[in-house]
């Protein structure tokens, strides 16, 4: 529409695609970006294309009647302005065509008809502002260090946008917000420990979650139901994805954001822990030619990066590696990445079968989530491909009973099952404010270790400074706990012997090396402590 009409030229829109697929953003916004076309043309070809009525809030006034028909705080909160008084209802102003959903709200609660026009974004907040002044949001968003003049947006938007800036400049991996009453929580999690970091004024909650509910393209008039929701950043220049949860809480709805570098560096897997017994075992699982390899752990424990780390130790020009991911976390050159999408079918299991033909050496299955997705990752492991994928166990041996609980027959397990990695994450000992200190005999005996061999032996803890904040660790590292299926193992898995048994000849045999034995050489080369570590394997050590 915008080329027909003689506003913007081919090699204009071509670029403007462009931009707009690195970007995650609409064609028009790309074109405003790029300074082809302003807010304002853009907005009226988005009214016409969605028969919407276009208003120009920088011309005239609204009377203080009609602003008066629609609270301050909803009109904040939903992002709308009352423009005109019209017969029997009211005509409101949006930025969004998909917002055209408040009209419905606004109509029960006024109880007349409400219609909705476009208005160009910058206008609309301007228009805010000057209509319903500075609010309170305004002294939060000071308060945590975004200034007057930094941005022309309303005081909500700078809040949220300084709170993406502040987590990631103190290496938050998600962010939580809770509304518990009297208060509006917002705690990070640093290093895998929550820490609290403002508490807001109650009103906070609806305006900030509705400003977080558009960036992630989510229904701001359901407040009944979870939903999950994407955001793209750019802050000072780094690339974040962002992974966003809601759940409707007794005190309003708690939101999760879980944060993603894009502009990070991957890890390799030496330098997420792997020792150099450990890393030759698992070097020779993932060069099998053919056979699953699964990596299992909770949420954020780290499976992505080691597989991540797995295929790029496989990454050559005669290898083809495709995966299948939710989302797309890392884009790595050479490596053919497909991004999940449920609404439109574009399942873990339909990817998968896609996959087999197109004649992959090597297949990453994100998750393995359903008996369907399991058995076409097995049938693949069998027909001669190489598949990663993860699964949620508390440990490797556990991987092997998950498969059998969903559906998974005994013989196809034990046939294509090579190997399971079950990991943790622990808090590394801040280097800034190390020291040794001689352990206690508990702490020897808590980790097995027999005090005559480690006589003179000294661990590491951190004082706390102000690098770690006082905490006395900064970064984290992972233990690995290996689990590699021999003949034995296979017929006992073929068999349907209990989990216990399979651990106990596993253990006998070598073939598993539990997390504590990763956890406790850890300890001994100086990188975390023994509270970190029993904090992760405390149920392993008490079994």
């Amino acid at each position: 529409m915008l080329a027909a009409a003689g506003l913007v030229s081919e090699a204009q829109l071509r670029e403007g695609r462009a931009h707009q697929r690195n970007k995650g953003i609409r064609i028009g916004e790309a074109l405003v970006q790029l300074g082809h076309l302003d807010e304002v043309t853009v907005t009226r070809m988005v009214a016409k294309q969605n028969a919407m009525p276009f208003v120009d809030l920088a011309k005239g006034t609204i009377p203080a009647a009609t602003l008066a028909r629609v609270p301050a705080e909803l009109a904040l909160e939903q992002g709308m302005l009352p423009v005109k008084d019209k017969e029997n209802g009211l005509i409101v102003a949006v930025d969004d065509q998909l917002k055209r959903i408040v009209a419905d709200q606004l109509s029960f609660l006024l109880g007349c008809e409400v219609t909705v026009a476009l208005a160009a974004p910058a206008a609309l907040q301007a228009a805010l502002r000057r209509y319903y002044g500075g609010q309170r949001e305004d002294t939060v968003a000071r308060a945590m260090g975004a200034e007057e003049g930094d941005t022309s947006d309303a005081p909500i938007v700078r809040l949220a946008t300084r709170m993406f800036k502040e987590a990631l400049d103190l290496r938050a991996s998600d962010i939580h917000i809770e509304p518990k009453g009297s208060v509006l929580r917002v705690r990070y999690r640093v290093d895998g420990v929550l820490r609290t970091i403002a508490e807001h004024p109650p009103h906070l909650a609806a305006p900030l979650i509705s400003r977080l509910k558009i960036m992630g393209s989510m229904d701001i008039a359901e407040k009944r139901k979870p939903q999950d929701g994407r955001i793209e950043l750019t802050i000072d220049g780094r690339e974040v994805d962002v992974r966003a949860s809601i759940l409707p809480s007794n005190h309003g709805e708690s939101m999760v954001l879980r944060l993603l570098d894009r502009g990070a560096n991957l890890i390799g897997l030496r330098e997420m822990g792997f020792e150099e017994d450990d890393y030759a075992q698992f070097k020779r699982l993932i060069q099998r030619p053919h056979g699953i390899v699964l990596v299992t752990g909770p949420t954020g424990s780290g499976k992505t990066t080691t597989l991540y780390g797995a295929l790029a130790e496989l990454n050559r020009p005669d290898v083809k590696i495709i995966t299948a991911e939710d989302p797309v976390e890392y884009h790595i050159q050479g490596i053919n990445q497909v991004q999940v999408n449920t609404k439109i079918g574009l399942t873990f299991a339909r990817i998968l079968k896609a996959m087999l033909r197109c004649a992959p050496n090597v297949i990453l299955v994100g998750e393995i989530r359903d008996i369907e997705t399991a058995e076409v990752a097995i049938q693949a492991a069998l027909t001669g491909h190489l598949v990663f994928s993860t699964l949620h166990t508390n440990d490797a041996p556990s991987a092997i009973t998950r498969l059998l609980d969903m559906g998974v027959q005994p013989f196809l397990v034990s046939s294509a099952v090579q190997g399971v990695v079950a990991q943790r994450l622990v808090r590394r000992v801040c280097k800034e404010c190390k020291e040794s200190y001689a352990p206690e005999l508990a702490e020897l005996r808590v980790l097995g270790l027999d005090p005559a061999l480690v006589a003179g032996c000294k661990f590491a803890r951190g004082r706390g400074c102000r690098a770690c904040e006082g905490s006395g660790f900064r970064g984290r590292l992972a233990l690995f706990e290996l689990f590699e299926l021999d003949s034995d193992l296979r017929d006992a898995v073929f068999r349907g012997e209990p989990l216990e048994r399979i651990r106990a000849s596993a253990l006998a045999s070598g073939r598993l090396r539990p997390l504590i034995h990763s956890g406790t050489s850890k300890i001994l080369a100086g990188l975390t402590t023994v509270t970190e570590v029993l904090r992760v394997t405390r149920a392993a050590v008490e079994g």
